[in-house]
């Protein structure tokens, strides 16, 4: 074994016993609530690690320890925070139900939520630094890839139709939430869901 292997090794081993201490597993959550909150409450230009350790009341070197930075931390931050909700047995073969699984789960992220708030910060932030911009359609094209597949499943399965674009349709599902949330006064609920999937790629035989 070379130096440098068994390096990495007693750092993974020192990681997974951190990961399995309760008391650094609650720091680390409170410290990527508090940067969410700091990044809505402030925006970009006014986040700083600083501020988030005073949040989250540890040291700014326990911030250090696991994250490089103010982006390595919101990125880690968002995707600890938005995690899909994996496909239902029961519901594995059906394109259309998962479908509308996947869209309720977002109309929740756009509600009142730590997301929906940190968003407006996001977007103006990625206009202006590629290292935000890389983090936020990074980590949007993620979670819209899993609405792409079921569309894509659907379309293999003979549910839906063989013309529909899966990219285009995974973009005017999701768009379609965050619009109305982000441009108009009216966000869309869960009730709105059901006729957006059927307005997007057209009502099953059955309806």
């Amino acid at each position: 074994m070379t130096p440098t292997t068994e390096s990495a090794e007693q750092h993974a081993h020192q990681d997974d016993q951190r990961e399995l201490d309760p008391r650094i597993e609650r720091s680390t959550r409170r410290v990527r609530q508090a940067a969410l909150d700091e990044l809505a409450e402030r925006g970009w230009g006014g986040f700083g690690i600083e501020s988030v350790a005073r949040r989250a009341g540890v040291a700014k070197s326990t911030i250090y320890r696991h994250w490089s930075g103010k982006l390595d931390l919101v990125a880690d931050a968002l995707e600890e925070l938005v995690v899909q909700p994996p496909a239902d047995p029961a519901t594995a073969a059906d394109a259309r139900a998962r479908l509308e699984e996947l869209m309720h789960h977002l109309v929740d992220g756009m509600r009142d939520s730590t997301l929906s708030r940190c968003l407006p910060a996001l977007i103006e932030a990625a206009e202006h630094d590629p290292g935000v911009r890389r983090l936020h359609h990074g980590f949007n094209a993620r979670r819209r890839q899993a609405v792409v597949d079921a569309v894509r499943a659907g379309i293999d399965a003979g549910e839906l139709d063989p013309g529909i674009d899966p990219q285009q349709a995974a973009l005017a599902l999701a768009g379609a939430v965050i619009y109305a949330r982000v441009m108009t006064d009216a966000p869309l609920g869960h009730e709105h869901v059901p006729a957006l999937v059927a307005t997007v790629l057209g009502r099953a035989e059955r309806e």
